[in-house]
């Protein structure tokens, strides 16, 4: 995800005021509106003192005073105090300083929250005025694990200088800030010897930091220059091993292409360079020409997975797993265009997100020929919306601000990354990409919102799109759908063979607007697949077949977004995260002096849980010889060899021939795998319970289940996965219940 500006808390709702052609705007009658102070350019010059915690800076602020006077305000962490501000006037090429300047400190509402430093009207003139502020102070929020069970999911922190490494960002309030500001920079940063920086932009020359200017002679400067106006500047510093290769896009463009890496990691550096200049290729033809120097790819010392303006900052931990795949790796390139050059007020609603998910989670499997990918990864758009968002939690795609939960990843990254798909078969291929490009160029270094999308999706499709964003984008839910009747006749009078095929489908909700594909089953293994236009809550269509139809499925390669029920959907280890009530049954038994490593599992999932009230949390109970279930919800079984019986029957009752336990290992939809080194993650519909799972971690060891425990919750996607020593060995997804009927034959009613 794009890293700029902190979310900021306004005084009014957002969304208040829905305008009849479909413009977003901002209820605020009660606040003054004010001459709006911008900075135009920073020049900072930065001393990190990692083992301190502490940075030491001086900020020279090049500010736009409009014409109607107004107090400067700007922001600057709570840890940081301001030694000094001063007025300075240049003339005749001489520096002169007039005089310091009073200010005012108003603390935020919270500990955490920025601090507010206001410079009277007063002593300050319409122009451009050179403000120097000089302050110092700490920076030290160590990196938290995640709120949630994915391993994946970033740590949290504000910003962090430390011996481990450094990360200041926007939300770090580093250096003074004005909301709203595009601004250049120049910076100078000292670190000690034998680290290295990185942060946007061109990096300069090196050099030892001259004696007296620094507080530490031990200093290495670095200068960087960011010529081109963003929201916000981040900062990155460790003990590097760059690489760096200068290289040419098929476009003929010369790009920088770099990576900073751990020195254990510096090996990857050739695979991380060749697929930056594989996905910079693609998304060059697509986007137009990348719109900065460089692009580095940066190894952090805490999880991440960030893209900032020529950059991106991945976690210690994904670098070694080799994260170069379209949803890691080319997720924060397509960044590059989409949220740091075309610019998103994410408070105002966040598009930015979703249509990156389009363009790399899914898209690229499109452009690379990867049809059964591309499908897989809408099932999981689908699925995940489904599983994650019950409909008394939904929203519209328009109030997404930002990832705080999977709620909403499902409907700002998945649902509206479908939303852009289904606006690509609305306007057509050759429409949506040319708008694409048009938005990257008519947006560089500018903020666009969701009516500026609209509009020039309008514009160059010459269309009246406001039904298509009220309904996709303004508004919750998805369509529901069934079958009520599929009926065939022969067409009397036509060559051997043609029927005439009747479908009735039905939309259980207020009804969408969209194409659906149907698949119709012939006889002599024949199949048709139609798109169907949905205007209303029941409709019949009529369509005729050259041999007799037998079944017919619903959106069988899930291109349209819906509501399915759980029950219907492929089980999966989230059903069981997402179900209501849920249970761990533990199977496995500890050794003196050595817990099993399934009680690291239970001890993650109570670590996870403690916020929560004591009625919603997992209930861990002992499984007896009996193999007796809770009463409601989702069941997680953990166990081994000790206890390979009770388990056997569990998996015989609700996965049936799927998934078999054995007395030397497992058998996986036919195959059979033997081993002590085995590990099987499987869920199946708990049959006595519709919408809930079971989900069995089995193992033939103690360092088998040892391997997997951690990322237990990573294959969240998958009915199956089968781990050797370790490794995946084999995963899969058990198909969906189908959405389909049986077509009637009625032979007494032929067509004439």
């Amino acid at each position: 995800m794009p890293i700029g500006r902190s979310v900021v808390s306004f005084p009014c709702l957002f969304f208040a005021v829905l305008l009849i052609h479909g413009v977003l705007d901002i209820a605020c009658a009660a606040d003054p509106v004010l001459p709006h102070v911008v900075i135009r350019h920073h020049d900072l010059f930065v001393q990190l003192v990692p083992e301190q915690h502490a940075l030491i800076a001086k900020d020279r602020l090049t500010i736009e005073m409009p014409q109607q006077k107004a107090p400067i305000r700007f922001s600057l962490a709570p840890t940081l105090q301001i030694d000094r501000v001063a007025l300075v006037q240049e003339s005749a090429g001489t520096e002169s300083l007039i005089h310091d300047v009073p200010f005012e400190l108003e603390h935020g509402s919270t500990p955490e929250s920025a601090q507010q430093v206001t410079i009277s009207s007063k002593v300050v003139a319409a122009g451009l005025v050179t403000l120097d502020v000089h302050y110092h102070g700490v920076i030290n929020d160590p990196p938290r694990d995640p709120r949630h069970l994915r391993f994946v999911t970033p740590s949290e922190t504000a910003g962090h200088i430390g011996l481990e490494g450094v990360y200041i960002s926007s939300e770090s309030s580093w250096y003074p800030d004005v909301q709203e500001s595009l601004s250049t920079y120049a910076l100078l940063v000292a670190v000690p010897t034998g680290w290295t920086v990185v942060t946007q932009g061109r990096a300069g020359e090196s050099r030892a930091c001259p004696a007296g200017l620094c507080r530490d002679e031990n200093m290495t400067m670095t200068e960087w220059t960011v010529t081109q106006p963003s929201e916000a500047l981040t900062l990155v510093a460790n003990t590097f091993v760059s690489t760096v290769r200068d290289w040419t896009a098929k476009t003929g463009q010369k790009i920088r292409l770099s990576t900073y890496l751990f020195p254990d990691d510096a090996h990857l550096a050739e695979e991380y360079l060749d697929a930056t200049a594989r996905y910079l290729d693609a998304y060059i033809l697509l986007l137009g020409p990348y719109p900065f120097e460089k692009f580095a790819v940066v190894e952090n010392f805490f999880a991440s997975g960030l893209g900032m303006p020529s950059f991106t900052l991945l976690g210690s931990g994904i670098i070694k797993r080799h994260y170069v795949q379209p949803y890691a790796l080319g997720h924060e390139i397509v960044h590059s265009w989409i949220g740091n050059d075309v610019f998103n007020r994410a408070e105002r609603g966040n598009w930015v997100e979703g249509l990156t998910t389009y363009l790399a989670n899914y898209y690229w499997h499109e452009l690379v020929g990867d049809r059964t990918q591309a499908q897989d990864q809408r099932r999981l758009m689908v699925q995940g919306y489904n599983l994650h968002v019950p409909p008394e939690r939904d929203y519209p795609v328009a109030q997404f601000t930002q990832k705080l939960d999977e709620r909403d990843n499902a409907i700002g990254y998945q649902k509206a990354a479908m939303l852009f798909h289904l606006l690509r078969q609305e306007v057509g291929e050759e429409i949506f990409w040319r708008v694409l490009k048009k938005l990257v160029a008519e947006y560089h270094g500018r903020h666009a919102e969701w009516p500026d999308l609209e509009r020039i999706f309008a514009g160059e499709s010459r269309q009246d799109l406001r039904w298509f964003f009220a309904q996709w984008l303004e508004r919750d839910g998805a369509p529901a759908l069934s079958l009520s009747e599929a009926v065939a006749r022969p067409v009397a009078g036509a060559p051997a063979e043609t029927f005439q095929l009747e479908v009735t489908i039905v939309q259980s909700n207020k009804p969408f607007r969209f194409p659906l594909q149907i698949r119709v089953q012939m006889e002599g293994d024949r199949t048709q697949t139609l798109m169907v236009p949905l205007r209303s809550q029941r409709e019949t269509i009529s369509v005729t077949l050259p041999a007799r139809p037998i079944t017919i499925d619903l959106d069988p390669e899930f291109m349209a977004f819906r509501r399915i029920a759980r029950q219907s959907l492929s089980p999966v280890l989230n059903h069981y995260v997402t179900d209501r009530r849920r249970s761990v049954l533990t199977a496995f038994t500890d050794e003196p002096g050595h817990p099993s490593p399934f009680r690291d599992i239970v001890a993650r999932i109570e670590t996870q849980e403690q916020r929560k009230p004591v009625s919603e949390r997992t209930a861990i109970i002992r499984l007896d010889k009996d193999g007796l279930f809770p009463q409601e919800g989702s069941v997680l079984v953990l166990g081994g060899q000790e206890s390979r019986f009770e388990i056997r029957s569990i998996m015989a009752k609700h996965c049936g021939e799927r998934a078999v336990l054995n007395d030397s290992g497992v058998t996986v939809m036919g195959t059979s795998y033997e081993g002590s080194g085995l590990a099987l993650l499987v869920s199946c519909h708990r049959v006595d319970r519709p919408g809930s799972v079971v989900t069995v971690l089995y193992a033939t060891s103690q360092q088998a289940v040892a391997k997997v425990a951690r990322l237990l919750f990573f294959y969240g996607w998958n009915s199956f996965v089968l781990f050797k020593d370790g490794a995946v060995a084999s995963r899969g997804e058990w198909p969906l219940a189908s959405d389909g009927m049986e077509v009637r034959l009625d032979a007494s009613s032929p067509i004439r």
